[in-house]
């Protein structure tokens, strides 16, 4: 069904969408390739939500050349008026004949609408071609639009024991700076970064993206039961940040709102808020990947729910000891097929330390 040229230029369409890495949210991330005659004559990605998609800055960069040509996307184009109008009439009023779509858009406004109109038109479309890897790069959007919440992606950084800090707390640094780097790529990508009050209190982190150039930072999200985090924590500064909690007294919430937080109660089962309603809220809030960096409290909750959909394990050659911290606060386990069994999706070196991508089984 398709060649040798069709394979390649989608894989270059595949490179283009993946500029809009950090930028595109809550929006897919869409590369566009247009050929004539074995040529390429237009590219485009689409770079942010509210701007022109990827098919349009092709086109716009073909002109008419766009003629008669072959179509290469990423995604299937869009047949309903957002905030930009339908790809699909766009290409139908550009007189393309061929457009071969990576994969159909799960987003129920367009999901298959968009083939239509093209095909209607007398334009030959096909869908599939590299369609896994078009799929790995809107994960979160997939998630979104066909579950209704956000793909969560847990990170830790651990030792070859299983340790994230020593007894006493203390856990700057275990993995290396090659490592941490990475993790700002993996925040960057992410439309909310998530983490509970115990890392707050002990370590005060930012959360924030740094050392990539980036447009936008990911909405901060603490769970906090009782408020417990002090108006002048870092990961208050420059607002963007949501405070999840229990119940909100006013005497804890006044400081936090003067400090520029935002706070929302989500009372949920034994004194913890709800993780479904959060997951649902920020699916509606057009969260498309939700990347979290806990203590084991939280990573133990997310798990024992069935929250998580990707364990990013950066894992330094190291020895802590038993008496040092683990990853996960999960209930004792007395037979072995009661364990979480993941699938090794990725493994490489990053510096000194391991980086494996998990996914459960």
């Amino acid at each position: 069904m398709f060649g040798a040229e069709d394979h390649g230029h989608m894989a270059r369409a595949l490179r283009l969408a993946e500029r809009g890495l950090f930028t595109t949210t809550p929006n897919p991330r869409v590369g566009c390739v247009i050929v004539q005659n074995g040529r390429v004559v237009g590219e485009g990605w689409h770079v942010r939500a509210g701007e022109p998609h990827a098919e349009i800055h092709a086109l716009r960069a073909a002109g008419e050349a766009a003629r008669g040509a072959t179509v290469y996307v990423t995604l299937e184009p869009c047949s309903h008026h957002g905030r930009t109008p339908p790809c699909a009439e766009a290409l139908i009023d550009a007189g393309v004949a061929r457009v071969v779509a990576a994969m159909r858009d799960p987003n129920p406004q367009v999901a298959g609408r968009g083939i239509e109109l093209l095909t209607l038109a007398g334009i030959r479309a096909e869908v599939g071609l590299l369609e896994e890897a078009a799929r790995e790069l809107n994960i979160g959007f997939v998630s979104r639009m066909t579950r209704g919440r956000p793909w969560v992606r847990v990170k830790t950084a651990s030792s070859l024991d299983g340790k994230t800090a020593l007894r006493n707390g203390q856990s700057q640094w275990i993995t290396g700076e090659a490592a941490r780097a990475d993790v700002q790529r993996w925040r960057a990508r992410a439309c909310a970064v998530l983490t509970g009050v115990g890392t707050v209190l002990a370590d005060d982190p930012q959360m924030n993206v740094r050392g990539i150039d980036t447009p936008r930072q990911p909405l901060r999200v603490v769970l906090d039961s009782g408020l417990k985090t002090p108006p002048g924590a870092r990961i208050l500064q420059g607002g963007n940040t949501l405070i999840i909690c229990q119940q909100a007294k006013p005497q804890r919430l006044e400081p936090l709102l003067n400090a520029g937080a935002g706070v929302l109660e989500l009372p949920g089962p034994e004194g913890r808020p709800d993780l479904a309603l959060l997951m649902e809220i920020l699916a509606r809030r057009g969260v498309n990947e939700l990347h979290v960096e806990a203590g084991a409290t939280l990573n133990g909750a997310l798990l024992a729910g069935g929250w998580v959909d990707e364990w990013l394990a950066y894992i330094a050659p190291v020895a802590l000891g038993h008496q040092a911290r683990g990853l996960f606060e999960l209930p004792v386990l007395t037979e072995m097929n009661a364990r979480r069994a993941f699938t090794l999706h990725d493994l490489r070196q990053i510096g000194p330390d391991l980086r494996l991508t998990l996914r459960p089984r």
